[in-house]
């Protein structure tokens, strides 16, 4: 099965910007979006031989997620278990075979003014998944907004600290690696430099590839030995995030 994720910055924008033919291009199974910032109706997108889901914020032109499958569902849940329903986070969508997980994960925002809540939502999330992954696998994908180490960005010294490099969100991310999922591209990559999903729109940052790592695949550690790729779709544009890929036998 293929999977896509990707922080579009505005569907309704990156329909103007050549969404239809990167989603026809990568040819998903599963294609998770992040960021909407749209409510129902505003825009229409049907694909032919997919069902669509969406989570929109109540905040108008914020956050919000949706997923585009091929394959029906046995059940599709929206929050964490009735919590952090209102800025349209995250869709679960349960197959027979495992659960797939399509988070917006929040931004700490500057001076970490956002840093409790975050660090709530890291717990309550981690919490949810092992209690999935208790029944069947699960495989994880979103804008996790967190840059896991210092390879993850460019310029890891600068950000120390930052929204999205700070100790705490870095914690948070070894602590879902501890709890049993793995990080499908360091699997397979561990050593990559320069593999970046999320670009400023300042200072010309996507031509000289200054960038972060915050978009993710993380599966239940017994998945791992059957990931097939795990890519990062940089040619793709639209919005200041590209792309994410896996391909994974279940």
């Amino acid at each position: 099965m293929r999977f896509v994720s990707w922080n579009v910055n505005g569907f309704r924008a990156v329909l103007q910007k050549g969404f239809d033919e990167a989603f026809i291009e990568q040819d998903a199974d599963f294609f998770c979006l992040q960021e909407t910032k749209m409510q129902p109706g505003q825009a229409q997108y049907d694909p032919p031989g997919y069902r669509d889901y969406w989570h929109s914020a109540l905040r108008k032109g914020y956050s919000g997620t949706a997923v585009f499958a091929r394959h029906e569902p046995l059940s599709v849940a929206f929050g964490l278990d009735g919590q952090h329903l209102d800025e349209g986070r995250v869709i679960t969508l349960e197959y027979p075979e495992f659960y797939l997980v399509n988070a917006y994960v929040p931004n700490a925002q500057p001076e970490l003014v956002r840093i409790d809540y975050r660090e709530q939502f890291e717990d309550d999330m981690r919490a949810y998944l092992v209690a999935l992954d208790a029944r069947k696998p699960v495989i994880y994908c979103g804008d996790l907004n967190v840059a896991h180490n210092e390879i993850d960005l460019k310029y890891p010294r600068q950000n120390r600290g930052q929204p999205g490099f700070s100790d705490q969100e870095r914690a948070k991310f070894n602590r879902l690696l501890e709890a049993g999922f793995t990080d499908t591209f360091r699997h397979l990559y561990p050593d990559q430099t320069g593999a970046y999903t999320w670009w400023s729109y300042r200072s010309n940052a996507r031509a000289s590839n200054a960038g972060w790592r915050i978009d993710y695949f993380l599966v239940s550690g017994r998945l791992a030995g059957k990931i097939k790729a795990a890519g990062i779709e940089s040619q793709v544009y639209g919005s200041d995030h590209c792309p994410v890929t896996l391909e994974i036998e279940i």
